[in-house]
């Protein structure tokens, strides 16, 4: 994975406040347990639902059933912005991933994932590969997408800090 460049915002910083390290908002990426993710509705209404996801390989990855809500709208826009951190004002790190959602298919990229899954989860989520899909224990097929950052903001808590680390631009897909 490409490091992003790195700033700090200074106009939404404390004067003390420096730029959260890559490293660090890449740790809360992978060791976040729930996250929120926007799409928005072929009638331009934002829709907005807490997931699992994880991130390997430099992309966040999260799952869905073809007929939910999000699966609908990433039919029509595949633009999407992912959020995880704590609720509190005084601490803490609260992460901001914007990009597209793509679907990935390969079964060897699929392999990896679900280890990912089974892995963070220590075996909660046993998912199956095949034919381009995970298969849910129960037998249902489900869609997976990536989500190749193009910004991500860290928001630091105490002092506060924004931080922007931004990605190089690519168009391939998973």
């Amino acid at each position: 994975m490409k490091v992003p460049v790195t700033t700090v915002d200074e106009r939404y910083s404390d004067v003390s406040a420096v730029a959260t390290e890559w490293e660090e908002s890449a740790r809360a990426l992978q060791t976040a347990e729930l996250f929120w993710l926007t799409t928005v509705r072929v009638d331009g209404r934002p829709h907005v639902t807490p997931l699992v996801a994880v991130w390997a390989d430099g992309a966040l990855h999260f799952c869905t059933g073809a007929d939910e809500q999000k699966a609908l709208n990433l039919r029509g826009n595949s633009h999407v912005v992912l959020t995880t951190g704590r609720n509190d004002r005084k601490g803490g790190l609260d992460i901001v991933v914007e990009g597209d959602a793509v679907r990935a298919t390969d079964d060897i990229v699929l392999e990896r994932l679900a280890q990912a899954w089974r892995a963070k989860w220590e075996g909660q989520w046993q998912y199956q590969v095949r034919n381009g899909y995970f298969v849910h224990p129960a037998g249902h097929e489900v869609l997976v997408f990536s989500v190749n950052p193009v910004k991500i903001l860290a928001f630091a808590k105490g002092p506060f800090s924004q931080t922007r680390h931004r990605f190089a631009v690519t168009t391939t897909a998973v």
